[in-house]
């Protein structure tokens, strides 16, 4: 993925902060999902709950007692913005309204300190560790893969995929734009812009809830911010022969350029700054959303998944390799929105993610790290109950489901609480991934977005922190053993 240039450059970046984390400890955390899944909420509630103390009886320092302080500190890298998480639980607590997504990477350093579970490291000096945490769209993970190829693999693998059956509706314009051009003519600056346009329309029309696509790189067409316009956004792939790229001034070797200028100005950059400096990992996957979108949609997340773990660099580095490169030693897929679901469901959830990230494990030959797999939800927006429809009882769940979202025939005002029931997940996780024809037992989901929940409040008028499904037990897997 990287030149001897790059390597050399990472290594003295590791080799510094490891210089820095003698004094100073720290542990870096990327935070990333494909759009939508719920990163912005995940880092929100997890510095919230641990700087009011919340509700964390899986996270062993916190229900032991043994963190003593918890607190903002600036962060280490000047150039990168900072996470605003006032501005978040602002919006969530005030306004009960979900934060904006990512569009771009950030970063928020908080540090804990605390008791050593262990009396003989209590004697020498209390625990300090600064949580480096690093918040990055997915999509931009998704860049990845497109290091190890060049041009004319990338077009092929693109195309290919813009044909499949579930594709072709959305894809109709960008292949009709592509069947007008000959990749081996003079290239002229209005018909590159029309190409890159609808290859752009394209992705963003898969990205929608009905398609809920993931593999749709590459992924700073779909979030510009200061390239919008640059040539190296401004390409398409091309069915491009040899001839045609090795035709100078021609379509192909334009696009192939500008392509390569991507990888050089996008890609790379993100790849040994933010990402090769990571410790642990947790990737944020909305399953739900693939699910009622179909099985062409799962199957499609799956491949996603398997792109992004093959580009993570897993294991356990030996003392003096660990100086000089990282290995992330601990990566946690997290099936989001599990408060969408009731708890009988959550289980269900969870294997069927498993089934997707076991498969990717193995595709990716990983080696050396911990990969877990839970069902959770950063904030839980509702809460479980049981309704009685014609003598039967079905479980539910009840929030405030935002202002238009509709289930069949009713719209929702974003103002009063309402009772929903869910639907129910395969006990087979195989249902899921059926083809269009075969028998399907799947049962769609009914999935609303709701708001986020009014905080509780003490006797005392204390508000408490942001209620959660198994946030704790993330934590406890991405940083407990480092506050042991």
């Amino acid at each position: 993925m990287t030149s001897l240039a790059d390597e050399a450059r990472i290594a003295l970046d590791n080799l510094t902060d490891r210089a820095t984390g003698i004094l100073h400890p720290t542990l870096r955390l990327g935070v990333a999902g494909l759009s939508r899944a719920g990163k912005t909420v995940f880092i929100t509630a997890l510095v919230h709950n641990l700087l009011h103390g919340g509700r964390l009886p899986l996270f062993a320092a916190q229900a032991g007692g043994r963190i003593t302080r918890t607190y903002l500190e600036e962060q280490p890298d000047d150039a990168v913005p900072r996470f605003q998480y006032e501005d978040h639980v602002r919006k969530m607590v005030e306004e009960r309204l979900w934060p904006a997504s990512t569009r771009a990477i950030s970063e928020l350093r908080l540090t804990i300190e605390f008791d050593s579970a262990s009396g003989w490291s209590r004697l020498f000096s209390a625990g300090r560790i600064s949580l480096d945490i690093v918040d990055y769209p997915g999509e931009w993970l998704l860049d990845l893969p497109l290091l190890d190829k060049d041009f004319a693999a990338f077009s092929a693998e693109a195309i290919e995929r813009a044909r499949l059956p579930a594709r072709a509706a959305i894809a109709g314009d960008f292949l009709a734009a592509l069947g007008s051009v000959d990749p081996a003519a003079p290239a002229d600056e209005p018909t590159s812009q029309r190409l890159a346009a609808t290859f752009t329309e394209y992705l963003r029309r898969g990205r929608e809830d009905t398609t809920a696509l993931s593999t749709l790189p590459p992924g700073r067409f779909l979030m510009p911010g200061d390239l919008e316009g640059s040539p190296a956004l401004t390409f398409a792939p091309l069915a491009a022969s040899k001839e045609a790229l090795a035709v100078k001034g021609s379509f192909a070797a334009v696009h192939a350029r500008r392509y390569e200028a991507y990888k050089s100005v996008v890609v790379k950059p993100f790849f040994r700054d933010h990402f090769a400096r990571l410790d642990r990992q947790i990737l944020l996957v909305d399953a739900m959303q693939a699910i009622n979108a179909g099985p062409e949609a799962v199957r499609d997340l799956e491949t996603a998944l398997a792109d992004i773990l093959t580009c993570f660099r897993p294991g356990r580095a030996s003392w003096l390799g660990s100086l000089l490169s990282r290995r992330i030693d601990r990566i946690l897929v997290a099936a989001t929105k599990a408060d969408h679901l009731h708890r009988e469901s959550h289980r269900k959830l969870e294997a069927i993610v498993r089934r997707l990230v076991d498969d990717a494990v193995r595709r990716a030959e990983f080696s050396g790290a911990d990969v877990d797999v839970v069902a959770m939800a950063a904030v839980r927006a509702t809460r479980e109950a049981s309704v009685e429809d014609k003598g039967e009882r079905l479980p539910v769940i009840v929030g405030t489901p935002m202002a238009g979202e509709r289930i069949g025939g009713e719209t929702f005002d974003g103002i009063a609480e309402t009772a929903i029931f869910p639907g129910d997940l395969p006990d087979d996780p195989g249902e899921l991934f059926k083809r269009s024809g075969e028998a399907n037992d799947a049962v769609p989901i009914n999935f609303v977005r709701f708001r986020p929940p009014r905080l509780e409040r003490t006797a005392e008028g204390l508000t408490l922190s942001l209620p959660h499904i198994r946030l704790d037990r993330a934590m406890q897997f991405l940083i407990g053993d480092r506050l042991a």
